[in-house]
Parts: C-alpha cells; structure tokens; sequence
C-alpha cells in the first residue's frame, strides 16, 4: 500500500530539514518500511547516492547526507577532518552521538557503504573543528 500525501508530506520535510530536524528518524510506520518512499524523495530533491569517496567535497566544506539502513535515515555531513596541516581524512559524520561525542556514525573514505549527498548544499565549515557540525 502507498504511503497517504500526509505520510510523504512528514517524509519531505525531513529531507529538506524545515520543520523537523535532521537526525535519526525511524522510516518504519507500523509494520511498512518507508525508506524506498524516502529514497525517492531524496533523489527528487537533489539528494544523489554516492560513497564518500565520490561525494564532491573540498577541504573547509560540508555536503549534507543521509546514511539509510535497517528501515534507519540517519543524517550527517561528508566532509574533511583535519588532523595535521598535511593529515586529512575525508568521512561522513553523524549528527547523532555516542556519549563520548564521537559521531555514532562514521564512514570512511574506504567505505563501500551508499549514502545520499547533496553537493548543491555544500556548506563552509571551520576545518579545524569539524566537531561543531
């Protein structure tokens, strides 16, 4: 059964982050998963699945991201974190976090995972405290 327009309208609004903010949201109502319904929004508003190595991103800039898994949409950022003035890495960060304040979620480079970026609202972001994202 398709979702109702109030059910997709809930789905919108978290992918453009208006009157609901971004973070982890369940896709699960009741016994139907939602998340090819969100996959689809999130393609239709510019969202592209891609790795983290192939989402366009330069040091000292952010793309916003959802990491979709286990009927989950989890949302962060790719980005560059510094650790050196010539040691980098590039990943995707959760806005969710583990009580040390890590992200509780983190996909490297390396990783074969697919997300959906939107490198049409890449944002600036101080590259020596990524933490603050």
């Amino acid at each position: 059964m398709p979702p109702t327009a109030a059910v997709r309208h809930a789905l919108l609004e978290i992918v453009r982050g208006r009157s609901v903010k971004r973070s982890r949201h369940d896709l699960r109502y009741g016994n139907i998963d939602l998340s090819d319904t969100f996959r689809e929004l999130l393609i239709q508003n510019g969202f592209q699945p891609a790795t983290v190595n192939a989402v366009a991103v330069r040091p000292g800039e952010r793309a916003p991201a959802f990491y979709l898994h286990d009927g989950i949409a989890d949302f962060g950022w790719v980005f560059w974190e510094k650790f050196t003035g010539s040691r980098m890495r590039k990943l995707f960060g959760s806005t969710t976090r583990t009580i040390a304040g890590d992200w509780e979620i983190q996909l490297s480079s390396r990783s074969s995972e697919v997300l959906y970026a939107n490198t049409n609202l890449v944002l600036e972001m101080d590259i020596d405290r990524p933490a603050g994202i």
